[in-house]
C-alpha cells in the first residue's frame, strides 16, 4: 500500500520502496551496522547484501500513514547488539519522518548475524 499524504493543492503518493532505500541507506550509515541481511528460504542462508540491493532486507508496511519497518541486518562483532539497535531506530526514526511527512510508528530489528570488519 502506497502512502498518501493530501494537502489543499493535491495528493502525494509514496511507493513503500522508496521507503525501504532511505531507510536502508540510513541504517547503513549507522554505528555497529555491517549492512543489511537476505535470508534464503530455500537453505537459511543469510546473505550480506551489495548497497544496490539493500531494500531487500528491509520491510515496510504503510497503514493510514503510519509506517512499519522490519530490519534484517549483520552488526559488526564487539559492540553491543543493544546500543546498535537503539542508534538505528532513533535515525532511521527520525530521518524517515522528517522524509516522507509521515509518523513511524514500529521499527523491528531482526539481528541475522555477525561480522568482523577490519
Amino acid at each position: 500500500m502506497k502512502g498518501r499524504i493530501s494537502n489543499r493543492l493535491g495528493e502525494i503518493q509514496i511507493n513503500p520502496e522508496v521507503i525501504a532505500t532511505y531507510a536502508g541507506i540510513t541504517a547503513v550509515e549507522c554505528f555497529g551496522i555491517v549492512g543489511m541481511a537476505a535470508i534464503s528460504m530455500k537453505d537459511g542462508l543469510v546473505k550480506l547484501l551489495k548497497k544496490e540491493s539493500l531494500t531487500h532486507g528491509i520491510n515496510v508496511d504503510i497503514r493510514e500513514n503510519h509506517i512499519l519497518l522490519d530490519f534484517h541486518v549483520i552488526v559488526a562483532y564487539g559492540i553491543s547488539i543493544s546500543a546498535v539497535a537503539d542508534n538505528l531506530i532513533e535515525n532511521v526514526k527520525y530521518k524517515v519522518e522528517e522524509f516522507t511527512g509521515m509518523e513511524v510508528d514500529k521499527i523491528n530489528i531482526y539481528v541475522e548475524g555477525v561480522r568482523v570488519i577490519d
